[in-house]
């Protein structure tokens, strides 16, 4: 499905690069003396889990929401499938991706049949506020940093809802406006405000109450990402001295995205933005 609005365009080329995302990030693990043709998910975390924390953050959220053998999760937004090839490998779940950027969900596939994972991990290319499930496909809809480009949250978690079977559970880590806005840009999901729709804590839980969805979990995990950028740097600079420095995101999302990571700290340090995890349950 091609993106079919303006925001989704836009959203889309944020991205989407020139190709060879795939075979950089292969040339950047083969450099370490791995076999790039098996691959566990722990050689591609530096590369796949986007987020603030990292695996270690997908694991956490993991944890908190129970997740166990056998359940169907759809990952909105989950990009090259770092969370969806972590809760596969260790918890046991069927995981479908859905992500709007075409590139990611073909790279995504590839690096998942080099994990020997794909009998578990599934990749979508949509639209996650038209997503082509039926009702009640899932037990959990799980989202790692992914809502920020989404104006349409209404519609958004009205589509999550539907698709989640009753008793199923909403998961999600995600950034939310701080009290101290506006945001410092450039950010990793944008480079101005043009497709940021960050919304203030108290907003988001309205709205998923408002589709009927309840919460069970909500705990700001603010603190743990500034300790997370404290402890990035700190490894960053000592790896720098040593003359090995470490896997940068560069090579997926472009030169300028360190600036952007930066900026990123600011806020949080700032409190112009905080990070949620959530398990919402429906009824």
């Amino acid at each position: 499905m091609e993106p079919d609005n303006q925001e989704a365009r836009e959203v889309d080329a944020h991205y989407a690069s020139n190709g060879g995302v795939e075979e950089r990030i292969l040339a950047a693990i083969a450099a370490t003396g791995k076999n790039t043709d098996r691959l566990t998910i722990d050689d591609l975390a530096p590369f796949d889990h986007f987020h603030t924390g990292g695996i270690a953050a997908s694991r956490a959220l993991a944890t908190l929401a129970n997740m166990s053998a056998g359940e169907r999760v759809v990952d909105v937004g989950g990009g090259l499938g770092g969370p969806a090839r972590m809760l596969a490998n260790e918890f046991g779940a069927r995981v479908t991706v859905i992500d709007l950027t075409k590139e990611f969900i073909k790279v995504g596939s590839n690096l998942t049949e080099r994990t020997g994972l794909s009998d578990l991990v599934t990749f979508r290319h949509g639209d996650a506020t038209a997503m082509p499930f039926p009702d009640g496909s899932f037990d959990v809809a799980w989202t790692q940093h992914a809502t920020m480009n989404i104006s349409a949250k209404d519609r958004l978690y009205a589509e999550i809802a539907r698709v989640l079977r009753p008793g199923g559970r909403l998961v999600f880590h995600e950034i939310m406006l701080g009290a101290n806005d506006p945001i410092h840009y450039p950010v990793p999901w944008a480079r101005d405000a043009s497709i940021s729709f960050v919304r203030p804590p108290d907003e988001i839980r309205n709205m998923l109450h408002n589709v009927g969805l309840m919460e069970t979990l909500w705990r700001d995990t603010t603190q743990n990402a500034l300790d997370g950028f404290r402890a990035q740097r700190e490894q960053a600079a000592a790896a720098q001295a040593a003359g090995s420095p470490l896997p940068s995101r560069e090579i997926i999302f472009g030169p300028d995205f360190g600036e952007r990571v930066a900026s990123m700290g600011r806020n949080y340090a700032e409190g112009r933005i905080v990070t949620v995890m959530a398990v919402f349950t429906k009824p």
